[in-house]
């Protein structure tokens, strides 16, 4: 595989898209780093696993995966050898990445909603019924608050 067989891979996976981090080209999800190409030029591309993640990829084909030095290494960051790895191996191993973002986005815009309690805002927009048993949402229903404030 080549850095352009990661691009394109990466960026096939829903909602993802390139940006650069460092002067290097990097892949996000929901606006999070899942994967990189900062370690291209030592034949590398970058993953952006969980610790335990990390340590199964290695487990499992340690000429293909090793974790990348220094602090990184122990927050789950992975080198794949890209010259060593499958198309099936790659994509896989990019579609973990990239699913371990998506599900963390979804799993902070629930605590958020949870955190504001029915009370404050959140991105969900809780639905709940009127008195005519209509649903309509929280925010609908603050906007029709009189400038007074209570209504």
């Amino acid at each position: 595989m080549t850095a352009a067989d990661f691009r394109r891979i990466a960026l096939s996976l829903e909602g993802a898209e390139e940006g650069s981090h460092m002067g290097a080209a990097d892949f996000r999800a929901g606006g999070r780093i899942f994967a990189t190409l900062a370690s291209e030029d030592q034949g590398y591309g970058n993953l952006m696993l969980t610790p335990e993640q990390q340590a199964d990829f290695v487990r499992e084909l340690p000429d293909v995966f090793l974790p990348v030095r220094g602090g990184w290494e122990r927050m789950g960051a992975t080198h794949i050898r890209l010259a060593k790895a499958t198309e099936d191996v790659l994509a896989g191993a990019l579609r973990t990445a990239w699913k371990l973002r998506v599900e963390e986005k979804t799993r902070r815009r629930a605590e958020r909603s949870v955190q504001a309690g029915g009370t404050e805002f959140s991105h969900a927009r809780p639905a709940r019924a009127d008195q005519d048993g209509c649903r309509l949402s929280l925010w609908r229903q603050v906007r029709k608050r009189p400038k007074g404030g209570r209504g």
